[in-house]
């Protein structure tokens, strides 16, 4: 159908919301403040952030990264809860740059939706703001999208986007990984966020009440357990011992990430006896009657990160970590690897 010539139409017919993306930056500016941090120039509102390299870096090498929340905002969706998968946000991609040796310097924030409700918006950067607090770095910049159709109502979606700056020569690459090497592990806070599309089919399955008592919590509050952040425990980790390898434990568990970091001439051998594993996972292993082999293959099973030493330094390790505030074990070692064999082993 044509429009007549006394017709018009504007964007707000289109079904965006102008005044709200105003307030939401006027909400999101006190959230944003108090990450800021040496380096920082400018703030929230423009049309690019900027950030200047502290000069203590001699050869200095940014590291990026960049990732998402997976299906686990479906679940934040169903429960109604939006107060902290944005610390999933910002754990995901610091995380990762941090095991090559980065200290995350400043994180930039994608939000997407049908139409905007200032509430849950706030709410969700909220989040991002104590995850970038938890892991040292800024929030300076981000894009909020309102796009009518292209989302159910009341559902969103996010990416975020970290960079970060190492020593050109204090680089974590994994090369130094020889046979004989001690492998630590730190414990995660649960599920993270990775596995919640066999989480979520679990639930559909077992139809347990969410709300019911659960290890002290209820089971809602365990499954949305945020995202454990490991900046700052392993910065100051890396000030004194020479950390070989580190692996973020996300999609495809600890047999799929640990060889990421690995020379291709040893196996990292692990002990799933050195820690228990938690009762949330245990919980869905038994009503989703999942095999322990794609347990292992699918989820962290309580190890949110793996750090590879000198067996030397094993010791030193697990103090200075646990001084730190984090729960370590040593979990395996490293080895000369055998034909055909693959790179990490759970036994």
């Amino acid at each position: 159908m044509s429009l007549s010539a006394k017709q018009s139409l504007s964007y707000r017919d289109a079904g965006v919301d102008i005044d709200a993306g105003d307030a939401l930056v006027n909400a999101i500016k006190p959230f944003a403040k108090r990450t800021m941090r040496d380096g920082v120039l400018g703030g929230i509102g423009g049309f690019g952030a900027l950030f200047e390299i502290s000069k203590k870096y001699r050869n200095p090498v940014l590291v990026s990264g960049t990732d998402g929340v997976g299906t686990k905002l479906k679940l934040a969706f169903q429960l109604n809860r939006h107060d902290t998968v944005g610390i999933d946000l910002v754990a995901m991609s610091v995380n990762d740059i941090l095991v090559q040796g980065a200290e995350p310097l400043f994180f930039l924030d994608y939000f997407s939706c049908g139409k905007l409700d200032v509430g849950t918006a706030s709410r969700v950067i909220k989040g991002i703001a104590a995850g970038c607090e938890q892991a040292g770095c800024a929030l300076i910049g981000g894009e909020t999208a309102e796009m009518p159709g292209m989302y159910p109502e009341g559902e969103y979606d996010l990416a975020g986007f970290a960079v970060g700056v190492a020593e050109k020569d204090r680089l974590i690459d994994g090369t130094k990984i020889i046979p004989g090497d001690a492998v630590i592990g730190l414990a995660s806070s649960g599920i993270h966020s990775n596995g919640y599309s066999l989480v979520r089919r679990i639930i559909d399955v077992a139809k347990p009440d969410l709300e019911a008592d659960f290890d002290g919590r209820s089971l809602a509050d365990a499954l949305m357990q945020p995202t454990r952040i490991y900046v700052k425990p392993l910065l100051k980790l890396m000030e004194t011992v020479g950390v070989k390898g580190m692996a973020h434990i996300t999609g495809g568990g600890l047999v799929e990430n640990i060889p990421r970091i690995l020379p291709d001439n040893v196996t990292a051998e692990i002990q799933a006896k050195a820690w228990e594993m938690p009762p949330l996972f245990r919980w869905l292993q038994q009503n989703g009657n999942v095999a322990e082999d794609e347990m292992h293959r699918v989820f962290n099973c309580g190890i949110g990160m793996a750090v590879i030493v000198a067996r030397e330094d094993a010791g030193k390790t697990i103090s200075l970590l646990k001084e730190a505030g984090e729960t370590v074990w040593q979990i395996g070692q490293v080895r000369q690897r055998a034909d055909g064999e693959p790179q990490t082993i759970v036994r």
